[in-house]
């Protein structure tokens, strides 16, 4: 019997072996399936404001980056977030020397957040990339953020490890990026790159608003998705001025407390505010119970004690609270018999 379970342990070990080798031909016959039947394997998406001087470069850097990743079928989507330049001009000029070049156009300056969603609902690729229209993100590592997906991962996001940013960037952007890997859990050094890449269902599935781009990692990985990062290359500005200030570290702060609240406590309001409540309850409630017992002792005189008064503030503040709580619930139970798909399903059969 133990000659048989060694026999059974060697065939599995071979066959494991077999799959493993076979993985990198599996790859490239499902990629020349997915050409003969004109599927897009490719979207790359990028959101841009007043970038003109960047867009011909960028075009030219994007379609080599393709190229050596050996992509025929594939779209590019540029979303113009409410450019007040010639951006939407040389867009046209670059849709009429390549079909497969699209553009979405705001009339008015939305945010990056915006235009990510706007890009994420037109992409038709099996895969999806995004990154800026600066420069700063290099298109040579499609290639390897498309290798990365096809180990298994749901979303790889770049890593800009040696960066080109001046110190004032650098440094808040390093605090940022260090809270929100602890508070989140997701184990990233840069959630803030714009070069990233994700499978079709992850962009489907995420919901982009406001300003979470700065947390789609977080949030694929709140849904259950596979996330990583890869070291990528990254460029010194070479045109045009950054769009951003030192105020989106401020928001991004609050947008990350709004992450964590609605990620892991939608569907459960009242385990957050109830338990905020609780222990607000629970200290006023011991404050006054020890202030009651000084005054039976006769030890102290409650007319002119502020502890009083802070003690019951404390307890009045917590029954709010889980009035609060109570109330999520009732929504959350009223919103869940109404939408039966709230959940992210990754099969079925």
């Amino acid at each position: 019997m133990t000659q048989n379970l060694q026999k059974n342990k060697q065939n599995i070990n071979r066959r494991d072996s077999d799959v493993n080798r076979n993985r990198p031909a599996l790859h490239a016959r499902r990629q020349d399936f997915d050409s003969r039947q004109n599927i897009l394997q490719l979207s790359v998406v990028v959101p841009m404001l007043n970038e003109e001087e960047s867009l011909p470069e960028l075009t030219k850097q994007i379609l080599m980056g393709i190229q050596t990743a050996a992509i025929e079928n594939y779209e590019i989507i540029f979303i113009d977030d409410g450019s007040s330049d010639n951006s939407f001009k040389i867009l046209k000029e670059l849709k009429e020397e390549n079909k497969r070049i699209h553009c979405i156009r705001f009339r008015r300056n939305y945010g990056k957040s915006a235009a990510l969603a706007a890009g994420f609902q037109k992409a038709k690729g099996k895969y999806v990339i995004t990154m800026d229209a600066d420069l700063q993100d290099d298109p040579n590592e499609i290639p390897n953020l498309l290798n990365k997906l096809k180990e298994g991962y749901d979303l790889v996001s770049g890593w800009k490890k040696k960066r080109y940013d001046p110190i004032s960037k650098t440094i808040p952007s390093k605090l940022f990026n260090y809270t929100t890997s602890l508070m989140s859990g997701v184990r990233l050094h840069d959630f803030n790159c714009g070069l990233k890449g994700y499978r079709s269902e992850v962009v489907k599935n995420l919901q982009v608003y406001g300003e979470m781009h700065r947390y789609l990692p977080a949030l694929a990985h709140f849904d259950g998705f596979k996330v990583t990062e890869i070291p990528v290359q990254h460029h010194p500005r070479k045109y045009g001025i950054t769009k951003f200030g030192l105020s989106r570290f401020v928001y991004g702060f609050l947008d990350l407390l709004t992450v964590l609240v609605t990620a892991k406590y939608m569907k459960r309001p009242l385990h957050f505010f109830g338990a905020i409540g609780t222990i607000f309850t629970l200290l006023g409630f011991i404050t006054n119970v020890v202030l009651t017992l000084q005054w039976f002792m006769g030890e102290k005189n409650l007319s002119n004690r502020p502890l009083l008064q802070l003690g019951i503030a404390l307890i009045i503040v917590g029954i709010q609270f889980i009035s609060l709580g109570l109330l999520g619930e009732l929504l959350v139970k009223h919103h869940m018999q109404n939408n039966k798909n709230i959940y992210s399903i990754s099969e079925s059969f």
